[in-house]
């Protein structure tokens, strides 16, 4: 969502929302290949107008397009940010209010336990029963495990 926001801060605004479908048929492709094809169209479209848009983009390909050697359980987990934002929303939430009435160590304590505080309230990974196998260096593509096949052949 941030590239997003990077990429459309780089045109004017009546394009943006045709601009924005666009991407998000980026960020929506069921494959690498499709996510690889609507990414060549964006920058075939936009790239000889909107050339800042287009490397803004592709700059980052590998990172915006990672998710996809991840189970594909964990995908809407890995597409979004909100896990992220929603415990730095709590902890500023607090440490503004509490300004200057805390010493290092005080602040470093509260932090902590306002994020375990939020800890309790977040949801469950979909596929927890992937992430042995991730841990383990397990290969996917395209959301799924890619399973060693041995070669049968006659010498």
């Amino acid at each position: 969502m941030h590239k997003t926001a990077n990429v459309l801060n780089k045109v004017p605004k009546s394009v943006q929302g045709a601009m924005k479908a666009d991407l998000r048929e980026i960020h929506a492709a069921p494959t690498r290949a499709a996510a690889e094809t609507a990414m060549a169209v964006f920058v075939e479209k936009y790239g000889a107008k909107y050339a800042r848009a287009a490397d803004c983009l592709t700059k980052d390909r590998e990172a915006l397009l990672a998710f996809y050697d991840m189970p594909a359980e964990h995908w809407d987990h890995l597409r979004t940010t909100n896990p992220i934002e929603s415990v730095f929303a709590t902890v500023r939430h607090r440490t503004v209010r509490t300004k200057g009435a805390l010493s290092p160590i005080t602040a470093k304590l509260m932090v902590f336990k306002l994020v375990m505080a939020a800890a309790k309230t977040w949801r469950r990974l979909k596929g927890e029963n992937q992430l042995p196998k991730v841990v383990a260096g397990v290969t996917f593509r395209d959301g799924t495990e890619v399973i060693a096949r041995p070669d049968h052949r006659a010498a």
